[in-house]
């Protein structure tokens, strides 16, 4: 088998990433129309800003308790409860939308909930994957999981333009597309009752004790290798990271197109996510440098498309803006999960999460309220330049306190296992 897929000859995680592939898709088809959906109803960049802000707050608000439940409960079945928990909310807001009873209340009310779910799935989801492949092709099944998502971002936006279309370019057409994101729940569901048991090795269970959402946290600060990586994905993820924005108001305000030529835009963007995805799988070691330099190269490109003059050149540099945002992210996540103790794994990729996407309930509204109030090109601007200046700033910060770029084996190295040996012992303090 290819180095790129050697992780598809474990069945478990081949069923795993199947029924992840088709519930991928239905995300992507829901995030488009949802955000259709609220243009529709009011015409609003900061009210897609507020709605994506919503759905993404319970990320900053319950990581570190949904990282220890991630540690707490077996994984297999909280992913279960969580991909009902995510369906319900879609169900109903497909439903208020079908009817044309929906107003923005409920839209807001519905994202909050099932961004409540998804906040505890991510760091079941995330840690999951190191239970049902070996340590040697963590790197691999990570960057197939991206290559997953980036393929369903292939499919899904242009899916979802093309069905809005087809069913009225309306409200209750959004609707029926949202409905179907609801229903592509049921393939993770059941794939995940599927799996072989005997062949998973699942960490063990974290006893209750007090305190342990505390050292976590002591254990992250004590770690600067994860705290530099945990800085670049603050930054990219709350300012830059914000497609679904920007993308809406650039095809809507700036080139004057409809939810076809939207949809294709995150389809452009994903091609280059999807190569991006499919580089990192058959990369053996991650590197700080690696995830620094994707996350500046992908601000620049952002300020460079904030320039395109027209709708062609603006998608011809989409997947330009993919490869190096997927870089930055499977570069940040595989050295998160390979460099972090198996016990602490759950409350780590928590607060990985809570850092990645915990930012978009401020960065969303706020890049929302730069695009009305100086037009939409200057949210790319401000995106990818506060994503430079804070990537740069946290790389300075981290290398000045001594803790980064040090030899391996010199006193106060960032060696992974001596800083791990350190921070458990200072977290079970």
């Amino acid at each position: 088998m290819s180095p790129t897929f050697r992780s598809l000859h474990n069945r478990n995680y081949r069923r795993y990433a199947a029924g992840s592939l088709v519930s991928n898709v239905g995300t992507w088809l829901q995030r488009v129309a949802q955000d259709w959906l609220v243009l529709l109803l009011t015409g609003s960049g900061a009210a897609i800003g507020i709605t994506t802000g919503l759905q993404f707050l319970p990320f900053l608000l319950l990581s570190p308790i949904a990282g220890l439940v991630a540690d707490r409960i077996p994984k297999r079945r909280l992913l279960q409860m969580t991909n009902v928990g995510m369906a319900v909310p879609a169900a109903v807001l497909g439903l208020l939308a079908v009817t044309g009873t929906v107003q923005l209340w409920h839209v807001y009310v519905l994202a909050l909930l099932l961004g409540t779910a998804s906040a505890f799935d991510a760091p079941a989801r995330q840690s999951f994957v190191s239970e049902m492949v070996d340590a040697d092709d963590l790197t691999n099944a990570v960057g197939l999981n991206s290559a997953s998502f980036n393929s369903a971002r292939i499919i899904g936006p242009a899916l979802a333009g093309l069905l809005i279309a087809a069913f009225g370019n309306d409200v209750p057409g959004t609707g029926w597309v949202i409905l179907l994101n609801a229903v592509s729940y049921a393939a993770p569901i059941l794939t995940l009752a599927r799996l072989d048991g005997d062949a998973l090795h699942p960490t063990p269970r974290l006893a209750r004790e007090r305190g342990q959402v505390r050292a976590g946290v002591a254990y992250l600060r004590s770690r600067p290798d994860l705290l530099l990586v945990l800085g670049v994905v603050f930054f990219t993820g709350t300012f830059g990271l914000n497609f679904q924005l920007t993308s809406a108001l650039m095809a809507t305000q700036v080139f004057g197109k409809g939810p076809t030529e939207y949809g294709l835009l995150g389809t452009f963007m994903a091609v280059g996510s999807l190569t991006g995805s499919l580089i990192a799988a058959r990369r053996v070691v991650v590197r700080h440098r690696l995830v620094v330099g994707a996350a500046v190269l992908f601000g620049a490109a952002e300020i460079l498309a904030g320039a395109m003059p027209t709708y062609g050149l603006y998608a011809l540099l989409c997947p330009l803006l993919g490869i190096s945002a997927l870089t930055m992210i499977t570069s940040a996540n595989a050295f998160m999960q390979l460099h972090s103790a198996p016990e602490m794994r759950g409350r780590v990729m928590a607060l990985y999460m809570m850092v990645f996407t915990g930012g978009t309930p401020l960065g969303s509204p706020f890049i929302g309220w730069i695009g009305e109030t100086f037009g939409a090109r200057s949210t790319l601007f401000v995106g990818g330049g506060l994503t430079i200046l804070g990537t740069l700033a946290s790389a300075a910060l981290v290398t000045r306190r001594r803790r980064v770029l040090t030899a391996p084996t010199a006193p106060g190295s960032l060696n992974p296992r001596v800083w791990d040996d350190q921070a458990l012992a200072r977290a079970r303090k």
